[in-house]
């Protein structure tokens, strides 16, 4: 983050009421590093995710050291590197499950991420999808969808919920990206592996997420499923922003232009996939000769 942007995000002389635009509330929310309102994501400069200067340690092991990472706004970001290199660690400190011990992790401009809980850091757009497809296997793609989409109510209390014509057509336009139209009324638990990522996909969507965060998503897939998958993900770029941590080096050909590769938890390489493949460090920790 240059010096210009890092003293816009996070010094204390910000002024709050011009950036919400509104009442008082909302800016002694931004003031104390606690806003919760999607709207105040500021991405004037282009960026949405903002990490400097990580570092996490557990029982003396560093999982992160001195992390610096910067994702453009609608961005399609790889994240590779060997077991160990910190990549879920970093994703952890992203959605609030673990805290840096030091640094900075901003979203857009205005919003410290260290200053949120994992529930209002989903809640002001970012999600995560785990490698393991996490879906209601008993319900219905349709009703997978529609429970996404109702999270401030209990499971049968949203279902018996009537939906209007507007949110219909909100999940028939999610049916239709993530190509589950003829299985909207089939139970998720009877769907293939890659048909189930794509509903947790769809069921993230529903949130209206601006960065979406992918564990490993092409794993267990068909080489169909797999060429399916990126055709999805390269349609979400640009509307949503995308970090896609993945091992699959030919799905990663086919879906991303710039590659960050972790080593102990730093960057040790980034680029696109020919610089970061070329690269001797990459070849001696992660690829191999």
């Amino acid at each position: 983050m240059n010096a210009a942007v890092k003293e816009e995000a996070s010094g204390p002389s910000t002024n709050s009421s011009q950036i919400t635009g509104e009442g008082s509330t909302q800016s002694s929310a931004v003031g104390m590093g606690r806003p919760t309102d999607p709207s105040l994501l500021d991405t004037t400069h282009g960026v949405i995710l903002y990490l400097e200067s990580i570092n996490v340690s557990f029982d003396g092991f560093k999982a992160i050291n001195n992390l610096n990472l910067t994702i453009d706004r609608g961005e399609l970001r790889c994240v590779i590197g060997p077991n160990g290199a910190g990549k879920t660690t970093m994703m952890d400190v992203i959605t609030g499950k673990t805290r840096p011990d030091n640094g900075t992790a901003f979203f857009g401009q205005t919003i410290d991420l260290t200053k949120l809980s994992e529930a209002e850091i989903a809640h002001i757009g970012i999600g995560r999808k785990f490698q393991k497809p996490t879906v209601f296997e008993q319900l219905s793609v349709f009703e997978n969808l529609e429970l996404a989409m109702k999270m401030d109510k209990g499971v049968w209390a949203s279902l018996r919920a009537k939906l209007s014509g507007e949110q219909r057509d909100k999940i028939a336009a999610n049916l239709k990206l993530i190509q589950l139209e003829d299985q909207a009324h089939r139970p998720a638990g009877l769907l293939s592996h890659g048909q189930k990522q794509w509903l947790e996909i769809g069921m993230l969507l529903m949130q209206e997420p601006q960065l979406l965060l992918l564990d490993e998503p092409a794993a267990g897939m068909t080489d169909a499923e797999t060429e399916r998958s990126g055709e999805l993900f390269l349609s979400l770029a640009g509307q949503y922003t995308l970090v896609v941590v993945e091992h699959d080096m030919e799905f990663i050909k086919q879906i991303s232009s710039k590659v960050t590769c972790l080593h102990e938890g730093s960057v040790l390489a980034e680029g696109t996939l020919d610089q970061v493949q070329n690269d001797e460090r990459v070849i001696e920790v992660y690829l191999g000769r």
